[in-house]
């Protein structure tokens, strides 16, 4: 047989595989796929993904192809693939190619990823050269997002660029049959990143005797002192969990008064002590992701009551990197592991800020030298039944892409809202939604928004031509998106993308209900929204519902204390000078109550508002549980936890039609409240008793409007449905009621999805303004 009689009998295909397939051991899976069905040809990354060519028999090509994505390594996720026919060339062997340096980035960058069973073994085995060393990683676990300053993802375009391999591990680096091959952050103890551990004047720290500085760390903190601790995505402040005073201490330090810690046990037998966890939840605990879990406090949980003071929730994360590993296993307690900043601000994530910002709260530092590109902080989620919904969706989970439902035409940025920052960039079919960025309220969180765009703008080549945005003129989202440059503008309401960002995350475009409750949100009427009934699609919507309006006092001064909502409730009801409740008595001051009084009765220096995040806050108010707060939602939450287990008569609410709205009416909730509590009923009653109304109304007002307007589906969203009870309970009403009901799952209901659903929007209204 000559030459092209062989040519002849062989096929070539040229194979296009989009996803996340860089930085995740796919080319040497597709090498080792290739060498086990002879087959020639090459495998290389590029811009787009990656890209293959195999030639060999028909029959061997044919069962090549459907089992590149069935089989592929544990963190590649196969989106596409597509293969097309092409001249066979005769070339002998597989190989892989070199990354082009051209072309247009269009591949999905992989999330860090915790540390692997094969490099933890590694870790833990004294016969090991990479014995206790901090920074082992694998194609299969490590850093990606975080270390990743460009696309293809390869070594020069990461934080490791600096530190040149040893022959070992350019060995391992260049062999496709190692699992390190091409392991972009591959290091070893004697070419790698090293650790130092210094006290809060920038002075090392003698070892004591301890073998390296993490177990040197790790005997600090059993002694009870605060630590920083540089991790993946930042750095980390860290003590004893069991510690009251150290605590405390910690709580002064970082002006942190009650907001939750979270917590890092060393293991997984461990978090069963601290909490209730199902299997969902310990699958979400030992995932590769490797979250914050809020789950159900033990009563003999082993942590400090100032861990998580009002909550009946305790978060809880295990060791994701190998420093971790080593500090728990060498501290051998749960640690508090909470952002490594003062509140409100973002995390420190570089060495000098570090030391600058931190010097005042950690007694030792705990530095490496690989540096960070983005800072991350921890996601964080609760599991309901079988699904998870995230409070707070970072480390772990970005930069993966969200689909579009019917994609984009032109390039569109999202720049969501105020609280719980994200942002989100999307073309074609794809969304990029950003890491946790925190409250836009100061420069340096607002700066940390912008660098976040920019990031994503280069890893992912979009140059947005549309830009979404809040309604809120003053929200810094919004003055960021009306100062950008050569873009068309696109203002969305705040509770539409709410209800947008859910339809999308489901691929539905409407139409459908949203029940939309939440703290604050701007109005198309000028108004202060936030317990909405809205009937829309992805491009439009309009409001057939709401609860009562009701005087803000003082404006914002009232988010911070709700015993202000508590007044103007009363008001409301019927009370036109209410006396202050006894529940509030020595805790509020009797004249700042008259004042109060006189602007709610007024409306001097008192927007209106359909908040049912205030009628939350003035329930715990009148309930003396939270008269003023700390942190957003405190008082919710301390509400929700002061439930009984057992189902109690709701409170009366009454559903009426104004307008052309049906309107929530909670006067006689709020006049029952009172009544209970002055004759001695308990908080769990009153609590129990409330969020069944509130529930209760919420299905009957749902199912009354979805029947007006011939929809059979509910989406539930807005940050009160972080509640659990208020959720499963509303959830399970409308359910029973023959309604479907969509809740967000992979993005959170509060403010973190508002980006995406800005995205949804301005997308639909492009594809339908040319149609």
């Amino acid at each position: 047989m000559n030459a092209a009689t062989a040519r002849a009998a062989r096929r070539r295909a040229s194979v296009r595989v989009e996803g996340t397939v860089q930085g995740v051991g796919f080319r040497p899976y597709v090498y080792r796929l290739a060498s086990e069905l002879g087959l020639d040809g090459f495998v290389l990354n590029d811009s787009r993904g990656v890209l293959i060519e195999v030639e060999g028999t028909p029959e061997l090509v044919e069962e090549f192809l459907p089992r590149l994505a069935v089989e592929a390594p544990p963190l590649a996720k196969v989106e596409r693939v597509t293969a097309a026919a092409c001249e066979p060339t005769g070339a002998a062997g597989f190989t892989i190619r070199e990354s082009p340096r051209d072309g247009i980035p269009d591949a999905p960058v992989a999330p860090d990823s915790a540390t692997c069973a094969d490099c933890l073994a590694e870790l833990l085995d004294p016969s090991d050269r990479r014995f206790r060393y901090p920074f082992t990683n694998c194609t299969n676990c490590g850093p990606r997002f975080t270390i990743v300053r460009g696309v293809p993802y390869d070594r020069p375009f990461t934080t490791m660029s600096g530190f040149r391999m040893c022959e070992l591990c350019q060995a391992e680096y260049d062999d496709p049959g190692d699992r390190r091959f091409h392991a972009q952050p591959n290091a070893c103890p004697e070419c790698g990143p090293s650790v130092s551990l210094i006290d809060a004047h920038g002075d090392p720290i003698g070892l004591g005797g301890a073998r390296d500085g993490i177990a040197a760390l790790a005997s600090a903190l059993r002694a009870g002192k605060i630590a920083a601790i540089k991790g993946i995505g930042g750095f980390h402040l860290a003590c004893r969990a069991d510690d009251e005073e150290a605590v405390a201490l910690l709580r002064a330090r970082k002006h942190r008064e009650d907001k939750p810690f979270a917590l890092m046990p060393p293991d997984l037998e461990t978090a069963r002590a601290l909490v209730v966890l199902d299997a969902v939840a310990e699958g979400c605990l030992l995932g590769p992701e490797r979250p914050i879990v809020l789950a159900l406090r033990r009563p003999d949980a082993a942590v400090a009551q100032a861990v998580a003071p009002g909550s009946p929730e305790l978060g809880v994360m295990l060791p994701y990197s190998p420093l971790h590993h080593l500090l728990l296993a060498d501290a051998g307690i749960t640690l508090v592991m909470t952002s490594g900043n003062v509140s409100d601000e973002p995390i420190a994530y570089g060495d000098e800020d570090a030391r600058a910002r931190l010097a005042g709260i950690a007694d030792v530092f705990l530095l490496h030298d690989r540096p960070i590109q983005t800072r991350t902080d921890d996601s964080v989620l609760r599991v309901l039944g079988a699904r998870t919904t995230f409070l707070r969706r970072s480390r772990g989970y970005v930069p993966a892409s969200t689909p579009l439902p019917g994609g984009t035409l032109r390039p569109v940025l999202g720049c969501g809202a105020e609280l719980k920052s994200t942002f989100c960039l999307a073309k074609g079919e794809r969304a990029w939604v950003g890491h946790h960025i925190g409250d836009l309220k100061n420069y340096e969180t607002l700066r940390s928004f912008q660098e976040g765009v920019e990031h994503f703008e280069r890893l992912f080549a979009v140059a947005p031509e549309v830009v979404a945005h809040d309604l809120h003129p003053e929200y810094l989202s919004t003055k960021y998106a009306t100062e950008r440059e050569g873009v068309e503008l696109v203002g969305v309401q705040h509770h539409h993308a709410h209800l947008s960002a859910c339809l999308a995350e489901h691929g539905e475009s409407g139409p459908a209900l949203g029940a939309i409750f939440d703290g604050t949100g701007y109005g198309e009427d000028g108004t202060v929204w936030g317990g909405e009934l809205l009937l829309g699609d992805l491009g439009s919507f309009r409001r057939v519902g709401m609860l009562l309006p009701v005087r803000l006092p003082g404006g914002e001064r009232a988010i911070r204390q709700p015993w202000r909502m508590a007044c103007a409730w009363l008001t409301v009801a019927g009370e036109a000078r209410p006396e202050l409740p006894r529940a509030l008595q020595g805790r509020v001051p009797e004249r700042a109550w008259e004042q109060v009084s006189e602007l709610a009765r007024t409306g001097v220096a008192s927007p209106l508002t359909t908040s049912m995040g205030r009628l939350f806050d003035a329930v715990a108010a009148l309930c003396g549980l939270r008269p003023e707060v700390s942190y957003e939602g405190q008082a919710a939450i301390e509400l929700e936890a002061a439930c009984e287990e057992t189902a109690l008569e709701p409170y009366p609410v009454a559903l009426e039609g104004s307008g052309g709205l049906l309107v929530i009416d909670p006067r006689a909730t709020i006049t029952a409240v009172t009544a209970d509590i002055a004759a001695g009923a308990s908080v769990g009653s009153v609590a129990t008793r409330f969020h069944a109304a509130v529930a209760g109304a919420a299905v009957t007002a749902c199912a009354r409007a979805a029947s007006e307007h011939g929809v059979d589906q509910i989406v539930l969203s807005g940050g009160v449905f972080q509640n659990r009870r208020l959720l499963t309970e509303t959830a399970a009403g409308l359910q029973a009621a023959g309604l479907r009901v969509l809740m967000p799952e992979r993005l959170p209901c509060n403010d973190g999805g508002i980006a995406y659903g800005q995205v949804a929007v301005a997308a639909w209204r492009m594809a339908h303004a040319t149609t």
